[in-house]
């Protein structure tokens, strides 16, 4: 009896904690070191200035490889406050892993562009669902919020959903990972000041 009530506290305590969690934003980037974070290929295409990311070099990805959640997300909010420069192309991934090299095989890429030669801008779900329409202007602070729930992606900027996109049954990529920031060409240059998540059961 004695073990079922610890068994049954155990669980309350577990779901209560991440109830809780659900409801916060949890920030993954402290604004002062890459704690946290893992750069690939080219290091020092990511470089930490005035509280943000500065995201100018060879083409590299910056992965969470924190603590939280084991940087492994399945249903979340992730919300990124980030800025752009004239043409500038970076992204966002989602539900993919750690390489040494080469665009992440595992994943989503959720684009950030405003003005690169690339037509896919700014919260297209790259070369799935794809964007045309300019939401945002270049050397201006914007959020992009990336929410997954299940088989469905959807992407708000400065909180207004502009594209979503549902994942086929089968042959789909989203099965839970960790995020990344890409770094596109030594040309462009993308800031970060901001990345929270909030979590969501599976």
């Amino acid at each position: 009896m004695k073990k079922i009530l610890f068994i049954c506290a155990f669980i309350c305590i577990h779901q209560l904690s991440f109830c809780q969690s659900a409801n916060e934003w949890i920030s993954l980037f402290d604004g002062k070191t890459f704690t946290g974070w893992r750069p690939n290929e080219n290091p020092s295409s990511f470089k930490i200035e005035d509280g943000a990311i500065v995201v100018n070099g060879p083409t590299a990805h910056l992965f969470y490889d924190g603590e939280e959640a084991k940087h492994q997300f399945k249903n979340f909010d992730l919300k990124v406050k980030l800025m752009t420069t004239p043409g500038s192309n970076s992204g966002i991934y989602i539900h993919t892993q750690f390489q040494e090299n080469g665009w992440p095989e595992k994943g989503y890429e959720i684009q950030v562009n405003n003005s690169h030669t690339d037509w896919r801008r700014t919260a297209s779900v790259y070369g799935l669902q794809d964007v045309k329409e300019i939401f945002v202007k270049d050397n201006e602070w914007f959020t992009e919020e990336i929410i997954v729930r299940g088989k469905k992606i959807s992407v708000k900027i400065n909180d207004k959903i502009v594209n979503e996109y549902t994942v086929p049954e089968t042959g789909g990529r989203l099965n839970g990972g960790t995020f990344a920031l890409q770094a596109h060409d030594p040309k462009s240059k993308v800031f970060y000041k901001e990345v929270i998540v909030k979590l969501f059961p599976d």
